[in-house]
């Protein structure tokens, strides 16, 4: 078993629904490259109503400013893909949920779109929660298309299961 194939994925998922449930939580995401598969892996889990609250798959510039409230100056700026972008997701989800925490993903799966600055694998991951500083995190994953959509889901569910 590999540590990305969908039984780890489970896993990692199941590992973040006890961890909401324990804290008394619940989670609303927002996911751009990896298209709602953040989403999809923590609602496969039974009982998943109790902690997963909503999701949003903004994918274009258009989607992120209206869904999410991220200022279209900070894209024109930053771009999509950027830590002020992830930022804004993340505050944006939790300004219209009711989660007590918010997961944003933005990156460049491929095959293509990347650039020198801005290459395939690069995704930005923002976490905010209620009373809290937001978190930021840039990771580049390597592989194709899956295999970077695949460790960013990862990435998000370890975000969730390590939120305070």
């Amino acid at each position: 078993m590999s540590d990305l194939d969908d039984a780890a994925l489970r896993a990692l998922a199941e590992q973040a629904g006890n961890a909401l449930r324990a804290r008394g939580q619940r989670v609303a995401v927002a996911e751009s490259c990896t298209g709602g598969w953040l989403a999809k892996c923590l609602t496969d889990i039974p009982g998943s109503s109790h902690w997963f609250e909503r999701g949003f798959v903004t994918y274009s510039d258009a989607a992120k400013e209206q869904a999410l409230g991220v200022a279209g100056e900070v894209i024109r700026t930053f771009g999509a893909v950027s830590q002020p972008t992830a930022e804004q997701m993340a505050a944006g989800t939790l300004h219209v949920s009711e989660a007590a925490l918010a997961i944003a993903i933005t990156g460049i799966a491929g095959p293509d779109g990347g650039t020198v600055q801005k290459p395939v694998g690069l995704v930005w991951f923002a976490r905010a929660q209620r009373g809290q500083p937001p978190l930021a995190i840039e990771q580049r994953f390597n592989g194709d298309r899956e295999a970077v959509r695949r460790a960013a889901v990862a990435t998000a569910l370890r975000l969730i299961i390590a939120a305070a």
